[in-house]
């Protein structure tokens, strides 16, 4: 695993993306992490103290990348992260809809005739 800037980070996943278009997956995680050892960890008393970065990393099951965020850089790679997604999303498959007015027409027809079924079936009261 190779730690990279944000900048390469972000033109590495470019690329990953572009080599995985036509077939083939790209995982992203992000998780929170201080990065210190654990010995480091338990010397600070007070948990507030540790200043914890996002580690992101990034694999298409051949190659995989990563790169520490910290907060301060949060808002800039957030933003170039969601354009690098946003271009990449065009390859993914429109998911195929029904149209909502004959969807709503045949539930009305089917609620129509069980209505229908039920009031036939039913006895009148004796009078």
């Amino acid at each position: 695993m190779v730690l990279l800037q944000l900048d390469p980070f972000l033109n590495e996943l470019t690329d990953m993306y572009k080599r995985n278009t036509e077939k083939g997956s790209v995982w992203v995680t992000l998780k929170r992490s201080s990065m210190k050892s654990k010995a480091a960890r338990n010397k600070v008393k007070n948990v507030d103290e540790l200043e914890h970065c996002c580690l992101v990393r990034a694999t298409d099951g051949k190659k995989t990348i990563s790169t520490m965020i910290t907060p301060k850089d949060q808002q800039r790679f957030q933003s170039s992260y969601a354009l690098v997604l946003k271009a990449h999303m065009k390859a993914l498959k429109k998911r195929e809809r029904k149209d909502k007015k004959k969807a709503a027409d045949g539930d009305k027809k089917e609620g129509e005739a069980k209505k229908s079924k039920k009031s036939d079936a039913a006895p009148k009261p004796a009078q």
